[in-house]
Parts: C-alpha cells; sequence; structure tokens
C-alpha cells in the first residue's frame, strides 16, 4: 500500500470508528469518507463504502461470489484489478455486477455514484425479487415469494408515439410546411427520452428483431443529410421507444449490448437532429441518455463519438470553452484506437480554439493550437476504416472534414487557404442544405474579410434562398445573423435584401422548445 492510500485508510478508519461509536448506519459513515477524503485523495463514492465497511478488496469480491452462487449462476470474472478500477473511475459496472455490488453495501445505485436505476427495480434494503422468505404469524409459517410483476401498459409511451406519429402524417400530408416543432411533440421527445433512461436495464428480444433494428438504425444515419430534420426526428423516436420497450424486462448479456448500443446511437442521433432544430436543451438531454446507453457497452469508440457530438452543441450555440473540454474529453477517450471520434474530436478543439481566437489577447499561440488540431484530425481520418469514412452520421467523411477546415481557417481570418477548402466541400455537399448553407456563410464571411462587400452580400443572399422553410432553423438564423450584422456595420451595399431573406420564413420558422 503506497503512503497515499495509507494516509486515506487511515483517515476513513477514524471516521468509521467514530461514526460506530454514534451509532450512524454504514451508509452515514460512507457518505462522511467521501465528504471527508474526496478532495485530498479521489475517493469515489463506491470506495467509499468499502472503506465505510472497513473491509479489503478481496472480501468484497468473495461476497459477490457468494451472492452468485447462491443464485446458481456461474463464477463471475470479477477480481481486485476489475473492482479497484470501478474504485478509482477508470471503469463502470455492468448492470449485473452493478446489482451484485448495491446487494453487498445495501444501498441504491446513486450512493455507489451511478444514476442508473439497479437491473432487478428493487430496494436494495428489502429482500431480492425471487427469494423465499419465511414469516411466522401466529401458529402457522407462510411463504413470501417476491416476483417481479409484468409490466403494465403505459398510457404515456403510446400516447408520446401517437403524438409523433401525427406530426409525421401531417408533414407528409402537407410538405413539412407550417409544421412546428411545438409543446405537443417536444413533451413528446423528452417522454421517450426520459422512459429510455429509466429502463435502460433490461429485456428479452429476439435476434431477428435486433438485426432488422440495427439495420434501421443505419438506415436513419443515412437519411440525416437528405430527410428534414422534424421527419427524421419522429421515425428516430419512434424506433427509440421500441427499443425502449424492448429493454422493459431482463435480457442475456448478449442481447443486452446490443441493445445499448442501438439506444445509443438512436438517442446520439436525436440530439444531432435536435441541434439543427434549434433547440440545444433538449439535444443536450438526449446526448446524456446516450452516454448511459454507451456507457452500458463498455466500447470506448461509441462513448467517444457521443461526446464528440455532444461538443458540438456548446460550438453551435455560444461557448466554445466548455466545447473546446468535450472535444478533449473526447479525444482521451477514443485514446489511440482509430474510430470516428478520433478525427471529429480535433477539428471539434480546433474551431473551438478559432473561435476563442477573437477575443483573445495571444492569437498567434492560438491559432498555431489550431492547426495542428486540424492537423491530428487529418491524421486520424487517413487511419480510419473505410466503412466509417462513408457514413455521415455514426462515422466521419471527407466532406465533413473539408467544411470543417474551412470554417476553422475562415474564423482565423485565413480566408485565401478557407476559399480553396471551401470551395472542395461544397462540391461534395449535394445532398445536405444545412451544411450548403453554412459553407457558404463561411464563404460570405471569407469576402466580407478580404473587403469584397457586395459580393459577400450577394453569396450570403442567395445561400438564404435556396434554404426551405424546413431547414430554416436557429442551427441557420444565428450564424445568418451575426453576418448580416457585420455587413450592416461594414456597409455594404445590397445589404437590406440579404436581411429580407432572412426575415422571410419567420411564419413557419420551426422553433426549439427554450427560445
Amino acid at each position: 500500500m503506497s503512503g497515499r492510500q495509507h494516509r486515506e485508510t487511515e483517515i476513513a478508519r477514524r471516521i468509521r470508528a467514530r461514526g460506530l461509536a454514534a451509532g450512524r448506519t454504514t451508509a452515514q459513515i460512507a457518505d462522511e469518507i467521501h465528504e471527508a477524503c474526496t478532495a485530498q485523495f479521489s475517493t469515489t463514492r463506491i470506495k467509499a463504502h468499502r472503506l465505510a465497511y472497513g473491509i479489503a478488496l478481496a472480501d468484497v469480491i468473495e461476497q459477490v461470489r457468494a451472492l452468485f452462487e447462491r443464485d446458481n449462476k456461474p463464477m463471475p470474472g470479477i477480481g481486485e484489478t476489475l473492482l479497484s478500477a470501478y474504485e478509482s473511475g477508470l471503469k463502470r459496472p455492468g448492470p449485473e455486477y452493478l446489482h451484485y455490488l448495491c446487494t453487498v453495501y445495501r444501498v441504491e445505485p446513486i450512493a455507489l455514484g451511478y444514476d442508473a436505476p439497479c437491473i432487478c427495480g428493487h430496494s436494495h434494503r428489502a429482500p431480492s425479487p425471487g427469494i423465499e422468505i419465511k414469516e411466522r404469524c401466529g401458529q402457522q409459517e407462510r411463504d413470501l415469494t417476491i416476483k417481479p410483476a409484468d409490466p403494465e401498459p403505459d398510457p404515456d409511451a403510446e400516447e408520446d408515439e401517437n403524438i409523433l406519429r401525427r406530426t409525421l402524417l401531417n408533414l407528409l400530408n402537407t410538405d413539412g410546411k407550417g409544421v412546428k416543432l411545438d409543446g405537443p411533440v417536444l413533451g413528446a421527445c423528452e417522454g421517450i427520452r426520459r422512459r429510455m433512461d429509466e429502463t435502460l436495464v433490461s429485456a428479452t428480444v429476439s435476434a431477428a428483431m435486433l438485426d432488422q433494428w440495427e439495420e434501421a438504425t443505419v438506415s436513419f444515419g443515412r437519411q440525416y443529410t437528405t430527410t428534414a430534420p422534424l421527419r427524421l426526428l419522429c421515425d428516430v423516436l419512434l424506433e427509440l421507444s421500441a427499443v425502449r420497450t424492448a429493454m422493459s424486462r431482463r435480457q442475456p448479456i448478449d442481447l443486452q449490448e446490443r441493445l445499448c448500443r442501438m439506444a445509443a446511437q438512436l438517442a446520439g442521433l436525436s440530439g444531432m437532429i435536435l441541434i439543427n432544430l434549434g433547440d440545444h436543451r433538449l439535444a443536450r438531454s438526449f446526448f446524456r441518455t446516450g452516454r448511459t446507453a454507451a456507457d452500458e457497452t463498455g466500447d470506448r469508440a461509441l462513448r467517444a463519438w457521443i461526446c464528440a457530438r455532444e461538443s458540438l452543441v456548446p460550438l453551435y450555440f455560444g461557448d466554445a470553452r466548455e466545447a473546446l473540454n468535450l472535444a478533449k474529453k473526447s479525444r482521451d477517450m477514443a485514446g489511440s484506437m482509430p474510430c470516428p471520434a478520433q478525427a471529429m474530436a480535433p477539428v471539434v478543439e480546433a474551431r473551438a480554439l478559432a473561435a476563442l481566437a477573437a477575443g483573445d489577447g495571444n492569437k498567434k499561440e492560438i491559432v498555431d493550437q489550431a492547426k495542428r488540431a486540424l492537423a491530428r484530425a487529418r491524421n486520424a481520418f487517413a487511419h480510419m476504416r473505410a466503412e466509417d469514412r462513408e457514413d455521415v452520421a455514426f462515422g466521419y467523411t471527407e466532406k465533413q472534414l473539408y467544411f470543417y477546415q474551412g470554417d476553422v481557417l475562415t474564423k482565423l481570418g485565413q480566408t485565401i487557404e478557407a476559399e480553396v477548402v471551401l470551395d472542395q466541400a461544397l462540391t461534395k455537399y449535394e445532398d445536405h442544405i444545412l451544411d450548403q448553407t453554412l459553407i457558404r456563410l463561411d464563404q460570405a464571411q471569407c469576402k466580407l474579410i478580404d473587403g469584397e462587400l457586395a459580393e459577400a452580400v450577394a453569396i450570403g443572399t442567395r445561400a438564404l434562398s435556396l434554404v426551405g422553410d424546413e431547414y430554416f432553423t436557429d442551427l441557420i438564423v444565428r450564424p445568418a445573423l451575426a453576418l448580416g450584422e457585420a455587413l450592416k456595420a461594414a456597409g455594404a451595399p445590397g445589404v437590406d435584401e440579404y436581411f429580407a431573406q432572412l426575415r422571410r420564413p419567420k411564419q413557419h420558422l420551426m422553433q426549439g422548445g427554450d427560445k
């Protein structure tokens, strides 16, 4: 034991002795240990509970093995190394191990530092489901068997699905005009996301059905650039709701990981669509749900992808520093493993640095950092799998790399290089009007920086005129408005026509719920 660990154990031992003398519960003692030790030793909540019991790692392992034996299960692979990784925060226990650790410590997952509900659905302060106990009642002894109840039909879930189906039908009948992302639709989105959070635990489903859902998830990713955001959101959330229903019961471990992977991808895709619709708060909520599901898979690449996608929310909605932190976190998760996040995260990092460069006195250093990040992204992209370089939603494509490089160079004022890259990006974006528009707005910004005001107005006006009402969301309005104000301040000719195009779609604008 190192000196640091020895000091941590000594402090915990004293707190435990005082707590026992005062008649406190073990859970209360664990809270005191966590509060006293976390600042100095980074003591996690799960470790604080072991210290509160005054036992070693080996003792916990033996108790977990005894519980597996009691339940007639094969001996688990958990050992001291894995438990130590849980206690240090390097790994998160899966649903089954978390259940047995909660049983050992007689607390709920939240007390051990994990937000998800336990797989058993019961309190760990009471006997676990399926255990027979005897109760003396007068002279008779009767059996009490606690069994999990069959799930009741959820009318709220059915109503949320019906709202999305009605919205989808209206979109099909009206070609998307006049259909808004209003209160009932937002409520249905949030309801499905919340119930997925509540039931990210267990179910039984056929392998054939899983295959169909996985194919549907891939298909939705392909539609991301070609389908209007609100219509695609309805389709994705209906699929997410079906996956949630399948997860409401226990399932074998091998099927559980596949369900969790689909839940993470569908929740992440929902967050991406909500960015396009301009609702950053609901987007963040879906990314959090995606993180919960991804954590259950243990797949670092998937977790890094969710984090990289989430970093776009603060990037687009005004907090470049938070975007920078999330991008670095995603890069750390990806590590040296070739995956989409390994290329995407440094690009977001470069875009965030470029956004910060304007307000920083040491601009040259930030510019150098941004260019180094772009170089890392290009190198990572070269090592990605071919299928990941073709997947615009769950992978990272060459056209995305061009677009984001052009955006970084524009913000850094490197207009000559930026215009070349943006032209290359625009030729590749034939099917995604949102990114086409953002590219054209960057091209107009380059002309503004170079003093070609009339050309900047012409490019910007044409960009806005090509956007249909169903795509004219806050994601487009924010940068378009910023460009318009800069053109107006520079005295650009014809800027009134630009603002007329900017105000054009207000009667049909699909507002997010927080604006």
